[in-house]
């Protein structure tokens, strides 16, 4: 059985997630690509053998031959395509953030809720990384004891243009939240956000600090850093009773010469996170032809946002602001 698969946004995303479709995900074939600018979407469709091309995301989604859909279009157009998509009957894999409010993430679970079954996952890819899951694994061997603290760091060379200082937490520090909750299996209950003095490029405040205080607590302390000019660079340890693990830090290529060795690093994060994409894109298919889903879905993307939205709070006020969950969303979404 070949899946029908439509792609909103032929951004840098879209665009890659259509490649690794064509080359590295049996089973499935790409039916159309939407972007608001027709030459982009047209290129990309050509570029992958898909049939046709939209300049709007709703028309892909009616399209009768599209039977599932990756959304990878700006952050503001998500719960808008994501909603759209459950009307539709069709299961959606959307690029994080779910939603930029919690308002609309919530609007999103009841939705799925209504449906009777699981149709969204978040594009957290990090879950599926090899190194990360390698962290997972060690960690739940028990040999290292309980956590205790977790040092993080997200280091960009240098922010896109159209980065907003909201982004670098609503953006980027959201991988952070979900892969802290998803290794350690905590909640988070309070984010603390410290603003560098430093001014960095346009309007960011570069770098950012965010103390994460999580259940039984464990401490996290999280550094985003979108103009760090040397490379792409992420970085995780987890301090634990017996022990720590610290994520391994691929670099493609050790350089030796005059008389110095220096290790590259990739530019962005397709070059460090590439597994990590084909993995969750693979799986998702997976799910989709009945394995379980083992991704993130609504209610992480939901917890995601949450505080990301506290955090931002934290940010204007200085003051260090508690995170609650609705109990009953979580409990019905879980």
């Amino acid at each position: 059985m070949t899946i029908g698969i439509g792609i909103i946004g032929a951004g840098i995303m879209g665009a890659d997630q259509a490649r690794t479709l064509a080359t590295h995900v049996g089973g499935t074939k790409l039916i159309a690509v939407s972007d608001p600018d027709e030459a982009r979407a047209s290129n990309v469709a050509r570029a992958n053998e898909a049939a046709r091309h939209y300049t709007d995301g709703f028309a892909l989604i009616e399209d009768a031959a599209v039977e599932a859909v990756i959304v990878a279009s700006p952050d503001d157009t998500h719960a808008r395509m994501v909603l759209a998509c459950l009307r539709a009957g069709k299961p959606v894999l959307c690029e994080k953030p779910l939603a930029p409010t919690v308002a609309e993430c919530l609007e999103l679970i009841a939705a799925e809720q209504r449906s009777g079954r699981h149709m969204i996952q978040v594009g957290f890819m990090r879950r599926f990384d090899p190194a990360y899951a390698a962290m997972h694994e060690t960690l739940s061997s028990g040999r290292l004891g309980r956590p205790l603290l977790m040092h993080c760091a997200h280091r960009n060379a240098k922010a896109p243009a159209f980065f907003t200082p909201e982004m670098s937490i609503a953006n980027a520090a959201v991988h952070e939240f979900d892969i802290v909750r998803w290794l350690m299996g905590l909640e988070a209950v309070a984010v603390t956000a410290i603003r560098s003095a430093r001014k960095g490029e346009g309007t960011l405040r570069d770098p950012i600090l965010l103390l994460l205080e999580l259940e039984n607590g464990v401490l996290v302390d999280i550094e985003i850093f979108m103009n760090a000019a040397y490379g792409y660079d992420i970085r995780a340890e987890l301090v634990c009773e017996n022990g720590t693990v610290e994520l391994g830090r691929p670099a493609p290529n050790l350089v030796r010469h005059a008389g110095e060795e220096a290790r590259t690093f990739p530019s962005d994060w397709r070059g460090r996170f590439n597994d990590a994409y084909r993995l969750q894109l693979q799986a998702w298919i997976g799910s989709l032809r009945g394995k379980p889903q083992n991704g993130a879905g609504a209610l992480d993307g939901y917890i995601a946002t949450l505080i990301a939205q506290a955090a931002l709070r934290s940010l204007a006020s200085g003051a260090r602001e508690e995170i609650a969950p609705d109990a009953s969303i979580a409990a019905s979404a879980a």
